[in-house]
């Protein structure tokens, strides 16, 4: 199947779930996420807030807080060519839609990639080799590919969350993407060895 209809296919089967199945998926992955090592690791979260029926990270957030990490949100700039900075983000933090009806905090404090400790990734799809379909936009990969690059300092890791039925058995990576550490779902983590 091609990554679009794999991605339309996805895409519709998870906007399916029920409001009651999609919010205990979302407390499963917390409770089995929140006390893993990449994430006890890190202090510089960066998550995401949930459309389009992906996964909610907002209950793994909420154990983020209480464990004293501090959470930032993708945001898209003017200034950094179809790349992501990420502004520090607080539950009580007014949100604006940005041009693909995304919410994004409107008090920034931004930094860039290279100074998060751990990206919670959003993603249409995923194998256990940490090979990822997003949405399409590429934002990801561009923002993160400096890790390709790096031989010893390899932070930010970036862990994918999903719903379980977004796994494949394989998918065949582009030349550019930029593959993840781990993926976790509402029944696993997935580590991935390199």
């Amino acid at each position: 199947m091609s990554s679009r209809r794999l991605r339309q296919s996805i895409r519709q089967q998870r906007r399916s779930l029920s409001c009651a199945e999609a919010a205990y998926c979302a407390e499963q992955l917390a409770q089995r996420t929140a006390r893993h090592s990449l994430v006890l690791q890190s202090q510089r979260i960066a998550s995401y807030l949930a459309t389009d029926g992906e996964i909610d990270p907002y209950p793994l957030m909420q154990s983020l807080w209480r464990l004293g990490k501090t959470i930032y949100l993708p945001v898209l700039v003017t200034f950094s060519r179809q790349q992501l900075w990420f502004a520090e983000f607080d539950p009580s933090d007014e949100l604006a839609y940005n041009r693909f009806g995304i919410p994004e905090p409107v008090r920034r404090r931004l930094i860039k990639p290279r100074a998060l400790d751990l990206v919670l990734t959003p993603l249409v799809a995923f194998d256990c080799s940490g090979h990822r379909i997003g949405m399409g936009g590429g934002y990801y990969d561009r923002s993160f590919a400096f890790l390709r690059r790096r031989r010893h300092w390899h932070k930010p890791r970036l862990l994918g969350l999903a719903y379980e039925l977004q796994k494949q058995t394989a998918i065949i990576p582009n030349d550019w993407d930029i593959p993840l550490d781990a993926v976790a779902t509402e029944a696993h983590v997935y580590q991935v060895t390199r």
